[in-house]
């Protein structure tokens, strides 16, 4: 009887592991997941941030330069795209174009004098210049999740589970051409 015990107990063993294996790479898989909505989440709120300081700032620049139309309304619509935008792709559009906005905006303010030197305006110019720095970290932080999660769901035999648990990569949150230039926020 004994003879006969020790193939079952092997097997019993081999199939426990495979499923002990398959329970904690899935759960490992659930939790890269949550963490990268969690990072994105970190994104949202800081890019949420920055567009609430930016209809402040807007509104103390056209109190000095009232005949820039054009650069309000581009920055009013780049704030209503960022706002709107669902996934990652688009918000890295509409967060480029909000940039270049910006640019433009504080190449205006710099005609003027008088507004450089008023405090509302340079109060909301450190706090944006905060907020970017914070959007800057949280990307980072998004795109080491990312990094993690997609390592992870394409090593063997990983990649197997992955695939049959619907496990699919994700997307990094990625500069532009454009906005790797150095953005001038501080006179």
């Amino acid at each position: 009887m004994e003879i006969y015990m020790q193939p079952f107990v092997i097997i019993a063993l081999v199939g426990g592991l495979i499923l002990l294996y398959i329970w904690g790479t899935y759960n490992r898989l659930v939790v890269l997941v949550n963490r990268i909505r969690e990072a994105w989440s970190g994104i949202d709120v800081q890019l949420k941030r920055r567009t609430d300081l930016i209809p402040n700032l807007v509104q103390t620049v056209k109190g000095y330069a009232k005949h820039e139309k054009e650069v309000f309304e581009n920055v009013t619509k780049a704030r209503a795209s960022l706002m709107k935008a669902e996934n990652v792709k688009e918000t890295e559009r509409a967060d480029n174009m909000l940039t270049g906005a910006l640019k433009s905006l504080f190449a205006v303010a710099e005609a003027y004098p008088e507004l450089k030197a008023n405090s509302n305006f340079q109060a909301l110019q450190q706090e944006l210049s905060d907020t970017e720095d914070k959007i800057a970290y949280s990307r980072q932080f998004y795109n080491s999740n990312v990094l993690e999660y997609n390592n992870a769901i394409q090593v063997f035999p990983n990649n197997i589970l992955a695939s049959a648990f619907k496990f699919g990569s994700r997307d990094f949150f990625e500069a532009t051409p454009g906005e790797r230039e150095t953005v001038k926020v501080s006179f």
